[in-house]
This record gives structure tokens, sequence and C-alpha cells, in this order.
């Protein structure tokens, strides 16, 4: 699949079952999503719920990845602390397509006043921390062993970037 420069747009509801087979996809194959199998249409609503920004970024096919930008807590305490999470389907990775959503994001997470961003990432998904690292995020701890998948424990990665 190739793209042009990526469209970004809010996610609508025709976009869910595009949206939860790229999720689904990270799912079954490995460490980028937690959930072992794939996950039913009804999650749709709690990916939605919540969030200061659900997008999408199109290709040229359709749709080739989602982001979403929720508070990290739903406490005032926290209101300048965002948490990211955006997927891209296999076919459009190494494309900047990634790159594109965490900026939209991050002027999103500007717009509703959030400073600091924060993401968690398996220590199996060394490309996941690898272009966090290269986009600005530094590590900000990691818990040992907490998950496991697929019979394989692994450390989940907390990472940061102020904005």
């Amino acid at each position: 699949m190739t793209t042009r420069s990526g469209i970004l747009r809010e996610v609508q509801d025709k976009d869910r079952e595009k949206i939860l087979q790229i999720f689904n996809h990270y799912a079954t194959t490995g460490f980028a999503a937690y959930p072992e199998g794939p996950v039913p249409l009804q999650m749709f609503p709690l990916l939605r719920e919540g969030a200061h920004s659900f997008c999408v970024i199109e290709g040229e096919s359709g749709i080739a990845g989602f982001g979403i930008l929720k508070s990290f807590f739903p406490f005032p305490a926290f209101r300048h602390t965002g948490m990211v999470t955006y997927f891209v389907h296999p076919a459009y990775t190494g494309q900047g397509l990634g790159k594109k959503m965490l900026e939209r994001l991050t002027q999103d997470a500007r717009t509703a006043g959030i400073s600091i961003l924060l993401t968690n990432i398996s220590s199996k998904n060394e490309g996941s921390i690898r272009f966090h690292e290269r986009n600005g995020f530094t590590h900000a701890g990691r818990l040992h062993a907490v998950g496991e998948k697929f019979g394989e424990p692994f450390d989940l990665v907390w990472m940061e970037k102020r904005i």
C-alpha cells in the first residue's frame, strides 16, 4: 500500500471496524497492543471515552492508522498530563505517518492545556521505544515483569515528553 502525505481527521463511527482491525492485528501478532487476542467492536466506545483527541490518518487505500490522546488521570491535579496511543497499519509503517500522527496529537494536547505527554510501551516492542526516543521522549520508568503475553513476561516502559 502506498500513501500520499496522509490526511488526518477526527474519527467517525464509520471508522470503528478499520480501527479495530488495525488494533487487533497488533493484539494478535506482537507486543504493541496488550490483549492476546482480537477485541470486539464493543471496545470502540472505550477507546473514544474521555479522549481529548481521537483521529485517523488516511492513505490512498483508506485508514492507515489512528491515534488517541487522553488525560493521564481524571483528577485536576493531573490536568497538564496526557497519554498518547497510536497505531499505524503495518503496510504503512516507515512512511512518516507515525510521526505525523504524533505531531497532531501533540498539537491537540497543547490546545487542551497539556504540557507533558506520557506513553507506555512493552519492553518487547523495541521499535516503538526507538521511535519515541527519536521523537523527543525520554525514559521515565520501568515496571519489571508486570505483563505477560503469549506466555512471555514483559516490562512496561514509561516514556515522557515535555511539549
